[in-house]
């Protein structure tokens, strides 16, 4: 394998909360919740566990009168999440390969 699977990614809701950002320079954290489905709490432990890996950003600044939260990509976030990238990659190819065999 290119990669290895890195566990703070592999929690599916961690795994699409990199995928969005990996998109954008930066999201909402409302926009985050509502694309990953997920509760404000339970987006809040995810961000949470990805920033003290330093894979995420946390931003904070008064918008519309509220306080809001952007989270960005690290550059360690970014290369996390392409290696973790490259292992799914491996992963799948070996498996295809194998059912090929069958």
């Amino acid at each position: 394998m290119t990669g290895r699977l890195d566990t703070i990614l592999h929690p599916p809701a961690r795994l699409q909360i990199a995928a969005l950002l990996a998109r954008v320079q930066e999201a909402e954290f409302a926009t985050l919740r509502d694309l990953v489905e997920v509760s404000d709490s339970v987006l809040s432990k995810h961000l949470s566990a990805l920033k003290e890996a330093g894979y995420v950003d946390l931003r904070k600044a008064a918008l519309d009168g509220r306080q809001r939260t952007w989270a960005s990509l690290t550059r360690a976030g970014r290369q996390a999440f392409a290696s973790h990238l490259a292992a799914l990659h491996d992963l799948v190819a070996s498996a295809q390969v194998a059912i090929a065999a069958d």
